[in-house]
């Protein structure tokens, strides 16, 4: 009973109603078009993120809708795994509000993994004015468990010899990987509890499932998570997406949105000294469906053109779809990355011509700013939202 998942509550929304005392205890919806984050009286009426804002204002009319500051939020983040660091030594942030410490041997010095948090939700509250949420538990499946069940402004610890009698009651979309559709198929076989998954074995999960969502649920619904927290752990994905909102499919702009996402894509992975292999895009319809294509280049890069030209490869597959279902979220992300040896980041698949044009953007880019110099396609476009993320 080691691993703290510390959680802040409806983060955007809870750093604009500590600013602003008039927000305090009204719904708050932060955003613009697009719901960005919603506080919790806003997501009493069912106002959710990624929700288009019409619909959000129709589910709540009182709602106060108030425009994103991301260096608010930046600021915030970092004061808060400032105690974080100070807490323990292995803090893996997960997001920039959400993060795992290990406290394994700490008691003597520190005290007990409640008193621990305990101390954290009241530093954070007195020290940052923000809520937080902490889960504890013997692994990170559980401890993060723990902390959605405890929300908002909570905190909960799950004994050891309790925790599967916790687990099993709660419904089967608390396990990490049962998304919408994988809930359908669940759902569909009377199954809707974790403890009904645990119940099947886990050939009949693979067969249901597929072998690699079987076996991980298997290992969850018993609570079989050997992972570690790891300090300093690098992402192995970096991604992007743009919300379009509820519009007719506009093959040009969507076009026009991908470049933009690969763009600012790829300049963070040259910037971070990473590369990629896998090209994954992910799109959401009218109807709240997604899907997600991928494809795995020969060899791992960070070149705009390269990863561009996979990217349109997979929309133009995806066109049918959208044609049918509307499209109201495009992001691509690069996954398999890793750091770069020197000659990934010199000469990527499309070659030294490629790779300087890239480094000349760059480094532009680097001396006057990101709007300095754009593609001709994006001139007079707005830039949309990029979300403050972890260090990549």
């Amino acid at each position: 009973m080691s691993i703290l998942h510390a959680d802040l509550d409806s983060f955007f929304a809870s750093v604009e109603q500590r600013d602003d005392p008039r927000l305090r205890g009204k719904p708050v919806i932060v955003g613009g078009g697009v719901v960005l984050a919603a506080s919790y009286e806003a997501k009493a009426y069912g106002v959710r993120t990624a929700m288009g804002q019409r619909r959000a204002q129709r589910l709540c009319p009182q709602a106060v809708v108030v425009p994103a500051r991301f260096e608010a939020y930046v600021d915030a983040s970092r004061a808060v795994f400032r105690v974080f660091d100070d807490i323990s030594p292995v803090v893996e942030g997960l997001s920039i509000d959400e993060a795992f410490i290990d406290v394994r041997g700490m008691e003597r010095s520190v005290g007990t993994p409640l008193e621990i948090a305990g101390t954290l939700r009241r530093r954070v509250r007195g020290e940052v004015g923000l809520p937080i949420t902490v889960g504890i538990a013997r692994t990170k499946f559980l401890a993060k468990v723990a902390s959605g069940v405890a929300k908002p402004d909570g905190l909960l610890l799950v004994p050891p010899g309790e925790e599967l009698a916790f687990l099993h009651p709660l419904e089967v979309e608390r396990l990490w990987g049962v998304g919408p559709v994988t809930s359908r198929k669940l759902r569909a076989l009377g199954v809707s509890t974790v403890g009904q998954v645990a119940r099947l074995s886990e050939p009949v999960l693979v067969a249901i499932l597929g072998r690699a969502t079987g076996r991980h649920l298997h290992a969850l619904a018993h609570n079989l998570d050997p992972r570690p927290v790891e300090r300093g752990k690098r992402r192995r994905s970096i991604g992007a997406q743009r919300a379009h909102g509820r519009r007719p499919f506009d093959p040009q702009q969507t076009d026009a949105d991908l470049q933009a996402l690969v763009d600012r894509v790829t300049r963070r992975m040259r910037k971070a000294k990473r590369v990629g292999r896998t090209v994954v895009l992910r799109l959401r319809f009218d109807d709240y469906t997604r899907a997600t294509r991928s494809r795995t280049l020969a060899q791992a890069t960070a070149g705009t053109e390269t990863i561009l030209r996979a990217a349109r490869e997979l929309l133009l597959e995806a066109t049918p779809t959208i044609e049918r279902k509307g499209l109201t979220l495009i992001g691509i992300s690069i996954a398999n990355v890793h750091d770069a040896v020197p000659l990934q980041l010199v000469l990527p698949l499309d070659g030294r011509g490629a790779a300087e044009l890239d480094e000349a953007l760059d480094a532009v880019r680097d001396r006057y700013g990101s709007k300095a110099i754009t593609r001709g396609v994006l001139v007079g476009r707005a830039a949309g939202i990029e979300m403050p993320l972890l260090p990549d």
